[in-house]
């Protein structure tokens, strides 16, 4: 289990590159790039006492950055200028942001909850009470939302 992702990395890196013949390779090497680059700033918004940048928008800025995922496998599908990946892709942008609604519509619940877009805050607020407990059905929800968005 903990050797694989070393495993798929080094079989990655060692394939035969593949250069498509019609393709806007710029966009196409592209798109992986900058959704690597957008689930990396996720990252920042994480709440952590030592941190020295404290959002007060992070949940918002989270979902931006989520919300920007879609757009890279748009790019992706259409920068390879066949008619399947570009119709693949728009059935994943598709997919993708029907679950963003249902994602957003459910964190809404908690928002209302702390009534401000503050990690910190919305951490602070768990100390007595997990909003796990206090709203389980809807915490199902969103762990299948979460599961389902990351495809």
């Amino acid at each position: 289990g903990l050797l694989q992702p070393f495993s798929d990395a080094i079989k990655s890196f060692t394939k035969e590159q593949v250069y498509l013949n019609y393709s806007n390779y710029i966009y196409y090497y592209f798109s992986p790039v900058l959704s690597f680059m957008l689930s990396l700033m996720i990252w920042m918004v994480i709440p952590y006492y030592f941190n020295l940048i404290v959002f007060n928008l992070g949940i918002l800025f989270f979902l931006c950055c989520m919300s920007l995922g879609v757009y890279t496998v748009m790019i992706s599908g259409w920068s390879s200028n066949t008619n399947y990946s570009l119709l693949g892709g728009l059935r994943g942008v598709a997919q993708t942001i029907s679950y963003e609604v249902s994602l957003i519509l459910i964190m809404m619940s908690s928002i209302i909850l702390i009534m401000d877009f503050n990690l910190m805050k919305f951490m602070d607020y768990q100390k007595l009470i997990w909003f796990i407990y206090m709203m389980l059905p809807l915490s199902f929800c969103f762990l299948s939302s979460l599961m389902a968005e990351t495809n």
